[in-house]
């Protein structure tokens, strides 16, 4: 049977991966190259696609999944670090916005409604693309960064509201306070829900899923809980979106997000491609030729309208020039949720068709130029701070100083335990006790959830993602020790760190031997097998029972270690390694022996009398009485039936004094 589907799915995919790794080639964003994919294979372009309307709804399936990440990403403790820079700088730059395009084209007579909702659209900047860029460069914690993390949070936020009110703009709503009070109260419902939910809900159903370790059932039951919420949300008339972002919200407030996170990853990024591949299909490339120049008219009012905007924003939070100018020039672009607001637009009719097509137009544009703006963005602004405020261009007293409040960006030179066992135990036992700052990741859900309410700083999650690891700071943490008992897990984990961070040192735990070369082959530092632990263990002891000076038997033992346990991994053993060491052993022994004997020559005299030294030339040097040991042993002691004597000498002279202490 055949399915259109499939090979609609076919040519998507297969033509994204050509125009992407074209796009990579020029270093420009994977978003765009998804929506030249939609360009060429929609009915404007070289009409490859068939059935569009199906791959609406894996479009639909993406606007879920990318606004539930955003919920899950979303923690109103961690807003809380920034939220004048939120609220402040946000609505700042979202209120003028709309503010002044809606009346610009109120000037050329569109109804209000209209005006100010092209307005929502041009208000939102692209967080995928900005982050992004921003990310790579390294500049996300920096002050311009930190102004445009807190906008952009706003702007994920707001859009949710702009979502539920265009209906209401639209008119056709006989009583529109009427339904504007049932949207209050549908929203009241629904906050409630979430608070209960996140509160006392699922943080037991996930506890109880994640203590079964299966990795199935816990994907199983994020995915419903997301397609749940919605649906709840679309019954009571509300979006799909709405519904994704707040059951977003319940899981981000439980210790299980980070693990969702990087569960559903690979999910969003499927269905998101769809999403931005179906708006390139919307665009009519043709009708962008024809009308060129008034696009790029708007393009560059967009640009200077957003970024000056945007610049204001940041000085009111009181940062200096150079730094607002960056800002602004990071936020000047029309962003992903801008799509899907604009869907909401046209269900409702505050867009035509011609406006539609201008937006899509303007939008592709300014997402295009980011990438190259935000290559010089430090040129650009260092130029103009220099000619309108010179000497003015360094930060002082800003607002970023409050911002890093937040405990993840003060974690670091610190150590990531991996694996929360004997060994992940004990290393955090000595990192504390050394006060070395540590944190912990754990899948053992039942672990996390007692050693969590000890105060240990553990989090829920597998290692093996990147996400986790970003989220414990690796790339700033000095040590990481993996200590799990999984080879294959341990192999991938090793991988993801790697990906992550070149410069952190990576400690493995392992059980084999014969796992040693790929952890280093795959970048581990030092790896420790148990194996050869063992060993060392046991021959320390032997070595000590042949009286062996203890700190010669630990310079042998840590050259051992230095050397890779290369000693150990031979067959026939090295020749003159630095851990060889010449050893004169004495013929003697140390035993513990215990008195049976009630022999009055030597029980209850002292030892002076019994005279034991000379008739069995053996040294009593501690005894155990009553589950104290004496140590001070001279002349006078006196020897009990029960004893248990420490002796030395040579073999068989301790032989004979035992047969003679044994008998009755």
């Amino acid at each position: 049977m055949e399915i259109p589907l499939l090979s609609d799915v076919v040519i998507i995919l297969g033509l994204a991966v050509v125009v992407i790794l074209l796009f990579q080639r020029f270093r420009l964003p994977t978003i765009l190259g998804f929506l030249i994919t939609g360009i060429i294979a929609g009915p404007y372009g070289l009409s490859l696609i068939t059935a569009v309307h199906d791959i609406e709804i894996l479009a639909e399936i993406g606007v879920i999944m990318l606004l539930f990440i955003i919920g899950m990403e979303f923690s109103l403790r961690n807003l809380a670090l920034i939220k004048r820079t939120v609220l402040l700088g946000g609505a700042t730059q979202v209120g003028v916005t709309i503010m002044l395009v809606g009346l610009l084209l109120m000037m050329f007579d569109f109804r209000p409604a209209e005006a100010f909702f092209v307005g929502f659209l041009f208000a939102l900047s692209s967080t995928a693309i900005v982050l992004k860029l921003l990310q790579d460069q390294g500049e996300i914690n920096s002050p311009h960064g930190k102004v445009v993390l807190g906008i952009l949070i706003f702007q994920d936020i707001i859009v949710v509201p702009m979502m539920l009110v265009a209906p209401l703009m639209a008119g056709g709503k006989e009583n529109i306070a009427v339904e504007l009070l049932l949207m209050v109260l549908k929203g009241a419902f629904v906050i409630v829900f979430v608070l209960i939910s996140a509160r006392y809900l699922v943080p037991k159903l996930l506890f109880v899923v994640a203590r079964t370790k299966s990795k199935e059932l816990f994907i199983l039951s994020i995915v419903m809980i997301c397609f749940a919420v919605a649906w709840l949300t679309q019954s009571l008339g509300l979006s799909l979106a709405l519904g994704a972002f707040m059951a977003g919200l319940i899981i981000s407030e439980s210790e299980y997000s980070h693990q969702a996170t990087s569960n559903i990853l690979p999910f969003r990024e499927i269905f998101t491609s769809f999403f931005f591949v179906s708006i390139g299909m919307l665009l009519d490339f043709s009708f962008m030729l024809q009308h060129l120049l008034i696009v790029l008219l708007f393009t560059v009012c967009t640009f200077v309208l957003k970024g000056i905007i945007a610049v204001m924003a940041a000085r009111l939070l009181q940062y200096p020039l150079r730094t607002s100018l960056l800002v602004g020039l990071s936020l000047f672009q029309v962003g992903e949720f801008a799509f899907i607001l604009s869907k909401t637009g046209i269900n409702s009719g505050l867009l035509t068709v011609e406006v539609y097509q201008y937006f899509l137009s303007v939008s592709l544009l300014t997402m295009a130029i980011t990438p190259f703006v935000i290559e010089y963005f430090h040129v650009i602004a260092n130029s103009i701070s220099l000619r309108l405020s010179p000497g003015q261009d360094l930060p002082v007293n800003t607002q970023a100083e409050v911002d890093q409040n937040n405990e993840l960006y003060h974690l670091e030179d610190h150590i990531v335990i991996i694996g929360y066992g004997i060994n992940g135990r004990n290393v955090a036992k000595a990192a504390r006790h050394a006060n070395i700052p540590y944190v912990i990741v754990e899948l053992n859900a039942v672990t996390v959830k007692e050693e969590r309410l000890r105060g240990e700083p553990i989090l829920y999650g597998d290692a093996v993602h990147g996400v986790i690891l970003s989220h414990v700071s690796i790339h700033k943490a000095r040590v990481v020790v993996v200590a799990i008992s999984d080879p294959e897990a341990t192999r991938r984990i090793i991988s993801s760190i790697r990906e992550v961070s070149e410069k952190v040192h990576v400690i493995v735990r392992t059980r084999f031997v014969q796992e040693m070369e790929e952890n280093f082959r795959i970048g581990a530092d030092e790896v420790i097998p148990e194996e050869f632990e063992t060993s060392i263990e046991i021959f320390t002891r032997v070595l000590s029972k042949y009286l062996m000076p203890r700190d010669e038997i630990a310079a042998f033992t840590n050259s051992i270690r230095a050397d890779n346990y290369e000693m150990l991994r031979s067959l026939t053993g090295r020749k003159n390694t630095p851990g060889n060491i010449s050893i004169d052993l004495p013929d003697l022994e140390v035993a513990s022996l215990r008195i049976f004997t009630k022999n009055d020559t030597l029980v209850n005299k002292p030892l002076i009398e019994s005279d034991v030294r000379n008739k069995f030339a053996i040294t009593i040097v501690a005894i155990k009485r009553d589950g104290e040991t004496l140590l001070d042993i001279n002349a006078k002691t006196k020897l009990k039936r029960g004893d248990v004597i420490y002796v030395v000498g040579k073999p068989a002279d301790v032989m004979r004094f035992n047969n003679f202490v044994r008998a009755d």
